[in-house]
C-alpha cells in the first residue's frame, strides 16, 4: 500500500470517529454547518492564486541564481556547479508543477464565478417573472378588450371628422372633361407655334464700303443737258 493510500485512510479512519460526537450533537438538535458560499470560494481560489504566483517568482529567482552559480564554478569548481545545476532542475519541477496547478486552480474559479452568475441571473429572472406575474394578476381581459374597441372607435370618429373638414366645398368638377380641355389648349398652342413665321433681325447689318458710283452717275445726266440744248436750238431755228 502507498503512502499516499495510508495517509488516506488514516485522515478517513480519523474524521470518521470524529464524526460520531457530531453527529450525537446533530442528534440533540445541534445545527450542521453548511459548505461555503460561492463567494467564499472564490475568495480562497484568488489567495491560492496569488500564493502560487510569489512562489513562482521566488522559484524563478532561484533558478536563475543557480545559473549563475553553475557558470561562476563551470571551470573552477566542477562539483559546485553540478550541484547547482541539480538545485536547478528541482526548482524547474516545482516550477512546472506549480504552472499545472494554477491552470486548474483558475479553471475551477472561472467554472465557480460562471456558475455563481448563472445563479444570479436565475435569481433575477426568477423575480421579473414574479413582478410581470403580479402586475398581469391586476389586469382584467374584458376590460382590456373593451378598452381596445373603445380606442379603435374613437380612431374612426376623428378619421371621419378629418374627412368632413378636409372635404371641398362648391361645385365637384370632373376631372377627365379638364384633361381634356388642357389636352385642347396645348395642341392649339403647338399649332400656333408651328405656323408663326420667324421675325427679321432688326439689328443693322455691317456695310462694307463700296466705291462710289457718283462720277459714272454724273456723266450721262450731263450729255442729256448737253442734248436737250441742242434740241431747243434746232426747234428755234425751225421757226
Amino acid at each position: 500500500m502507498s503512502k499516499i493510500s495510508k495517509l488516506f485512510k488514516g485522515s478517513s479512519s480519523s474524521s470518521s470517529s470524529s464524526h460520531y460526537p457530531s453527529s450525537s450533537k446533530s442528534k440533540h438538535g445541534h445545527r450542521s454547518r453548511t459548505g461555503p458560499t460561492p463567494q467564499e470560494a472564490i475568495h480562497k481560489l484568488r489567495e491560492t492564486e496569488a500564493m502560487l504566483a510569489k512562489k513562482q517568482d521566488f522559484l524563478e529567482n532561484k533558478i536563475e541564481q543557480e545559473i549563475m552559480i553553475a557558470k561562476k564554478n563551470g571551470l573552477k569548481n566542477k562539483r559546485a556547479a553540478l550541484q547547482a545545476l541539480k538545485r536547478k532542475k528541482r526548482f524547474e519541477q516545482q516550477l512546472t508543477q506549480i504552472d499545472g496547478t494554477l491552470s486548474t486552480i483558475e479553471f475551477q474559479r472561472e467554472a465557480l464565478e460562471n456558475a455563481n452568475t448563472n445563479t444570479e441571473v436565475l435569481k433575477t429572472m426568477g423575480y421579473a417573472a414574479k413582478a410581470i406575474k403580479g402586475v398581469h394578476q391586476n389586469m382584467d381581459l374584458d376590460k382590456i378588450d373593451s378598452l381596445m374597441q373603445d380606442i379603435t372607435e374613437s380612431q374612426e370618429v376623428a378619421q371621419e371628422i378629418c374627412d368632413a373638414i378636409s372635404r371641398p366645398f362648391g361645385d365637384a368638377f370632373d376631372e377627365d372633361e379638364l384633361l381634356a380641355e388642357l389636352a385642347e389648349l396645348e395642341l392649339e398652342e403647338s399649332m400656333t407655334n408651328m405656323g408663326r413665321v420667324p421675325s427679321v433681325p432688326t439689328a443693322k447689318l455691317p456695310t462694307s464700303k463700296l466705291p462710289s458710283t457718283r462720277p459714272s452717275q454724273r456723266t450721262p445726266s450731263k450729255k442729256r443737258a448737253e442734248d436737250d440744248d441742242d434740241m431747243q436750238m434746232l426747234a428755234a431755228w425751225a421757226v
